[in-house]
């Protein structure tokens, strides 16, 4: 795991409180998921220091929130996976009315989110976004006219699909947004949970396994962006990181980003308290902090991601609020499905089904 040390603050005075007596807040957060100088800013209005350690999959974080005794005053759970995790106990009430700046929260990401946090008891809303297509368009352009950018055809029809195995396709190494995607596809609920339907994704996935090169968490962003591979199952923010990277790098690539047109999982990542974080009141400074709307808006600016804070769009840059890839417009909005956490049976099946997909046997 990567790990970062890195000093920050927080302007406790805006939540009415005294200085943390540790003066430290330590936040578990996804990589590269925020501007390191929102970090530096935090510590500097306030004085406490920030450990900030990253993790690139939610189930690292289960495990650690599972196991106990993290160490941890912040994470940032998905809120398929956080359902879970509150009944499990783990986390305990965000009490907003210590968070002055939740006032600035998006009441339809609220919605959206109630349903794995009811009445948004224990979380607020960091980041949105999709889970898509990422691409390098030339890299397309020169193996097919007219591809179907748009559509989870591209990665899910072998004839398609097979167009593009020797410029590099990867695929997130995660069950829970490729399923989804693949069931979508097949014109099924992509909450689905229905065996047989589940089996008919994974026959789908099989078929195109062959021209898959690789299963990854993060490094797509990387490898989009130099080229290394034309075409990913991607998460939005992500995939315009790597636009950014490449357009930096003048390399002549460009990097773009679709949601599908047959629908896909709308996520929230989000900021919560574990039931045994060492200071609870320095992290409900630093979530305050954050959700002040001109921080915010710094954070969005800088991945690339939608976030949850209304009050922010005043501050957030034109072209990312127009952009349809980060802020899908209402038509999109209302074609986007959430995903429900997995129970028991069915996780397992699941996994067995994507073990057998990974290995490709």
């Amino acid at each position: 795991m990567i790990k970062k040390a890195l000093l920050c603050t927080c302007a406790l005075a805006a939540i009415g409180g005294p200085a943390a007596a540790q003066d430290v807040v330590r936040v578990f957060n996804w990589s590269d998921y925020i501007d390191e100088d929102i970090l530096t800013s935090f510590t500097e209005d306030t004085g406490i220091e920030v450990i900030y350690d990253v993790y690139d999959s939610n189930e690292v974080l289960e495990t650690r929130l599972l196991a106990g005794n993290s160490g941890y005053d912040v994470v940032v759970p998905t809120a398929s996976f956080m359902a879970r995790q509150i009944e499990a106990g783990v986390y305990q009430p965000l009490d907003r009315s210590q968070v002055p700046n939740a006032q600035y929260a998006w009441p339809e990401i609220d919605e959206r989110v109630s349903r794995y946090d009811p009445d948004n008891t224990y979380s607020i809303n960091y980041m949105w976004g999709t889970t898509g297509l990422g691409f390098v368009q030339e890299l397309i352009d020169e193996r097919m006219d007219d591809a179907p950018v748009n559509s989870w055809a591209i990665v899910f029809d072998p004839e398609i699909a097979a167009r593009f195995a020797d410029c590099g396709i990867y695929w997130l190494d995660a069950p829970s947004e490729v399923f989804p995607a693949a069931l979508a596809y097949l014109g099924y609920d992509g909450n689905s949970t229905d065996p047989d339907e589940l089996q008919a994704a994974a026959d789908l996935m099989m078929a195109v396994r062959p021209y898959v090169r690789r299963f990854h968490s993060s490094e797509y962003v990387s490898a989009l962006a130099n080229g290394d591979a034309c075409l990913a199952i991607g998460w939005s923010g992500d995939v315009l990181q790597a636009r950014d990277r490449a357009a930096e790098a003048e390399n002549g690539l460009t990097i773009d980003y679709r949601i599908p047109v047959e629908g896909t999982q709308m996520w929230s990542d989000q900021f919560a308290i574990p039931a045994d974080a060492p200071d609870p009141a320095a992290a409900r400074a630093f979530i305050n902090y954050i959700m002040d709307p001109q921080v915010n808006a710094q954070a969005v600016n800088y991945i690339n991601y939608a976030s949850g804070n209304l009050g922010a769009q005043e501050y957030i840059d034109p072209e990312i609020l127009a952009d349809p890839a980060i802020y899908p417009d209402e038509a999109t909005m209302d074609n986007l499905f959430i995903v429900d956490p997995y129970d028991p049976q069915t996780q397992r099946l699941v996994n067995r089904l994507w073990t057998r997909i990974k290995s490709g046997q």
